[in-house]
């Protein structure tokens, strides 16, 4: 996985000593996104539980990117490859395989982050062929993703199921997520229609989002893919995220 540059490609298993250090990046996630449940509740714990399924680059002594992906048991009852609770369900279900002892059939990505200094190098690429080269190692013969697109945000009103199909005159997705995925190989299999919930109250929200809101309905949030239900007489606004599934052949 390493390369003539400087940045260097391994897994945690290979280097159990960077485990602690992967959030050490400079990253731009939106607050909100932080505050879904099942990602305060396991997210902290996959490097140390999946190393083998993570990745990480490296610059010298620096953490500049990290990759993050968890097996589970997709031929178990009622489960899918890609199920439509997308992002919080294949977390929630690797862990609860972890307990159980069941034999993992599937391993889907969780993120592929790089620290705000080294975006536009190419690195999100080289994550992506590292962590399928990871979940090949493990036996598995694909890795799917639930793909957060990066430029949604900017059109939180146009249904996924459209915007996954906005291309550019090439035929690569205009979104530049979507096309490092589909440029690398992958294939879009479908919409997550709840793939990330976020539920608080609305002094919560107003914390995230910098927002008033004091009016019931929709409300566009900065960084959010799809607009957030208010309902101010309930004190409350819930926020579900859609992403899209992509499929890759491990390498």
């Amino acid at each position: 996985m390493d390369s003539p540059d400087a940045l260097r490609v391994t897994t945690l298993a290979e280097r159990p000593e960077l485990v602690t250090r992967v959030y050490e990046i400079d990253e731009s996630w939106p607050v909100f996104v932080l505050n879904d449940l099942v990602a305060n509740a396991l997210l902290g714990q996959v490097v140390e539980a999946f190393p083998a399924y993570c990745v990480v680059a490296t610059d010298g002594d620096r953490v500049v990117a990290r990759g993050l992906s968890v097996p589970f048991a997709a031929d178990a009852d009622g489960r899918e490859e890609t199920p439509d609770q997308g992002w919080d369900r294949v977390l929630s279900w690797a862990f609860r395989d972890l307990r159980s002892g069941a034999r993992p059939t599937a391993a889907s990505a969780l993120e592929i982050t790089v620290d705000n200094a080294y975006l536009g190098r190419g690195l999100s690429y080289r994550i992506l062929a590292a962590l399928r080269a990871a979940v090949a190692a493990q036996g598995h013969g694909a890795l799917v993703a639930p793909v957060r697109p990066n430029a949604k945000h900017l059109h939180p009103k146009v249904p996924m199921t459209e915007y996954v199909h906005r291309t550019r005159p090439d035929g690569l997705p205009e979104d530049r997520r979507l096309r490092v995925h589909v440029k690398a190989g992958g294939a879009v299999e479908k919409i997550a229609p709840a793939s990330m919930t976020v539920s608080g109250s609305l002094d919560q929200w107003r914390r995230w989002t910098g927002l008033p809101l004091d009016r019931p309905g929709d409300v566009e949030a900065p960084g959010a893919l799809v607009p957030v239900h208010c309902d101010p007489g309930a004190g409350r606004a819930v926020y579900v995220e859609p992403n899209v599934w992509i499929r890759h052949r491990s390498a």
